[in-house]
């Protein structure tokens, strides 16, 4: 299976630091899906003020007694809870990206319907925007209604 991400509404590639200064500002905001247990090996970093964002993760699914277990390079498990890290960073100079915050796609809300659908037809997606209510990087524990799950037939053969 696959797990297709799309993003819109990127956040821009600046971020003004908070009145209050509690957060610093940043230049050249970049967004990337962060390897399982390897935080600087990062999937297709997209810039800030892209118009779109879309990445595709290879999976291997099989079933457990909570449904379907979904394992792969991208594919993070913490204390039992699977999810894909979405790593916000700056890219300075050098093109050397650092994270400063990070999104997790929480796996085990996905419905089970949706999830046996697309483990049979190899594909998953996910569909969110990546701005915050405050204007800045999505960050934190991302569940519905802020991503959509969809199951859909993978036109790429295996």
């Amino acid at each position: 299976m696959r797990i297709r991400i799309d993003a819109v509404d990127l956040p821009g590639r600046t971020r003004p630091a908070s009145a209050d200064g509690r957060v610093p500002a940043y230049a050249d905001l970049h967004v990337a899906v962060q390897r399982r247990d390897r935080p600087g090996e990062l999937l297709e970093p997209q810039p800030g003020d892209a118009p779109s964002a879309t990445w595709t993760l290879e999976c291997t699914t099989s079933a457990s007694a909570a449904g379907v277990d979904i394992k792969g390079p991208y594919v993070q498990n913490r204390l039992g809870r699977r999810f894909v890290y979405l790593s916000w960073g700056t890219v300075d100079e050098a093109g050397v990206f650092t994270m400063f915050r990070r999104a997790k796609l929480m796996l085990d809300v996905i419905p089970a319907e949706v999830l046996d659908a697309a483990a049979r037809d190899g594909l998953l997606v996910a569909r969110l925007g990546l701005t915050d209510a405050q204007g800045g990087p999505l960050c934190a524990r991302v569940e519905p209604p802020h991503v959509t799950w969809t199951a859909g037939v993978d036109p790429t053969p295996m």
